[in-house]
């Protein structure tokens, strides 16, 4: 198969408009209807279908779209990695965690990073979704569990348990500090919504609160929704205990109700084991967790 056409039957794909496939690669619609009808006559395959509201992948165009999907973000690691200087650090970083770490902890630090590297772009993916590494949907990962998939370099950050918290106005305003989990009944709880994705420990804590029949309860489908909660007054909330550095206000609950460690995780494809980009960026974290460990000891919270 023609390279060039498969650079634009992509781009179409990925458009689903000949207009604006053309826009991107600064050819003429004309131009580019000509080469995906070439495509499709020398595939003997429609690879899409044409309505007016744009263009619709056949199951033939699925097939191909996925095969040059694989094939464009193999060769944007082998650019990056060409790119990759022995002593500058630059280009697009992808990295993905969880929506909750990513707003509460790794988002409110990155300016030091860029402070650091003003020509490295981060590009952030929050979800809870585990994306495929090896297949390069992002270049680093930073999850709550240890990676499963091979050909992965991991390294253990650092581990953190899911607590009660809620702030001083709250407690004082609501009878004072809860003495035992009885007193749950009297107070709001604000917790992660139960079908939405999350450490299966956050999951049990929440499930044994719950026993103790809440006198109400606010679900959110993250973290930093059960924050912004727990900030307002709302009541007493399931957070992950990375919180109390940025948030030294906030009240531990019943400190000694807590889960077991939650081993936090960060990882990266083999192939980017030598890239710069990733080097400084796993270094760039790892000292952020040394200096939060010391910041909590100064404080007296470990």
């Amino acid at each position: 198969m023609d390279w060039d056409k498969l650079r634009i039957f992509h781009a179409v794909a990925d458009a689903g408009s000949l207009t604006h496939a053309g826009d991107k690669l600064n050819l003429s619609q004309s131009a580019v209807s000509r080469q995906i009808r070439a495509l499709e006559e020398s595939l003997d395959a429609t690879l899409f279908h044409r309505h007016a509201r744009g263009l619709i992948l056949t199951e033939q165009g699925e097939l191909l779209f996925d095969a040059t999907s694989a094939m464009s973000k193999r060769l944007d690691a082998a650019a990056a990695r060409i790119r990759d200087s022995e002593e500058e650090v630059f280009g697009v970083l992808r990295v993905t965690t969880t929506f909750g770490f990513g707003t509460l902890w790794l988002a409110p630090r990155l300016p030091k990073l860029y402070e650091q590297y003003p020509d490295l772009n981060i590009d952030l993916m929050l979800e809870e979704r585990v994306l495929d590494l090896p297949m390069r949907e992002a270049d680093v990962a930073i999850r709550m569990k240890e990676p499963s998939q091979a050909d992965l370099v991991r390294k253990r950050l650092m581990t953190v348990q899911m607590m009660l918290y809620a702030t001083q106005e709250y407690i004082e305003t609501h009878g004072g500090m809860l003495e035992n989990l009885e007193d749950i009944k009297n107070h709001r709880l604000i917790c992660q919504t139960p079908a939405a994705p999350q450490v299966g420990a956050s999951a049990s804590m929440v499930g044994h609160l719950m026993t103790y029949n809440p006198r109400s309860l606010l679900t959110v489908n993250n973290y930093f929704g059960v924050l912004q909660g727990v900030l307002h007054n709302l009541g007493i909330g399931v957070l992950p205990d990375y919180v109390t550095q940025d948030f030294p206000h906030l009240v531990p609950v019943l400190s000694d109700i807590e889960t077991a460690d939650v081993p936090v995780y960060l990882a990266y494809p083999e192939e980017l084991r030598q890239s710069q980009r990733v080097a400084a960026f796993r270094d760039f974290v790892q000292d952020e967790i040394i200096a939060q460990r010391k910041q909590l000891k100064q404080m007296g919270k470990l």
